[in-house]
């Protein structure tokens, strides 16, 4: 197997990890808000863990990025380095901006070694999208994820309007897209998971300032 199929493979295998694109800077007239102290937490799928088990692969947090464990299994855990956007609190598929992550992922396996860092990725309409360097190349992904925002569970601070607030949602269900189906079976012949199939949740907390009037 070539090098750059086995760079598909691990970033296939690694996408529920790549899931926190918050935004899209396409409009750049447009005035976003700024996101500080920021966490992303992404805890894959059942089905995901029993594809990456029958691969035999393990996937590893590359530092600052960490493994967590939470009740629903292993998560990785990156720091937001930076985010810009609007999270639409009173309506959330209508959440957009961009933002960027610290640390990345290693995926190990018998077919070679992937290490997936400089997370970057929007998210608009509920499709995330973005890039990472894939063993130092450039990969970007379009329409790669499509988020269940309204699934989540939100909880903000009280505090008067126009002012920093403290914003944790959490448990928002991944898809795949058609797309990344597409390129899924493209690598693998067949796949695994079908646009239902929920491949990870994400949980994302920090510290939002809206844009000055």
């Amino acid at each position: 197997m070539s090098a750059t199929r086995r760079n598909v493979l691990g970033a296939a295998l690694a996408a529920p990890l790549l899931a926190q694109f918050a935004g899209t800077a396409s409009a750049a007239d447009e005035k976003y808000g700024t996101v500080s102290d920021g966490w992303v937490e992404v805890r894959w799928s059942q089905p995901v863990q029993a594809e990456l088990d029958r691969r035999g692969a393990v996937v590893e947090a590359v530092a600052p990025a960490e493994m967590v464990k939470s009740s629903g299994g292993p998560a990785v855990r990156f720091p937001v380095r930076s985010g810009k956007g609007d999270p639409s609190l009173t309506k959330l598929p209508k959440a957009k901006g961009n933002g960027a992550l610290d640390g990345g992922v290693s995926v190990r396996s018998p077919l070679g070694n992937v290490l997936l860092t400089g997370l970057e990725g929007a998210l608009k309409d509920e499709l995330a999208s973005g890039k990472c360097e894939v063993n130092g190349v450039t990969v970007e992904h379009t329409s790669a994820l499509r988020c269940g925002a309204e699934e989540g569970k939100l909880s903000t601070d009280k505090v008067p309007v126009g002012k920093p607030l403290k914003v944790r949602l959490s448990e928002v269900p991944l898809y795949a897209t058609p797309e990344m189906l597409e390129a899924y079976t493209a690598t693998f012949g067949t796949s695994a998971f079908s646009e239902d199939t929920v491949l990870g949740y994400v949980t994302v907390a920090g510290t939002y300032t809206p844009p000055k009037p």
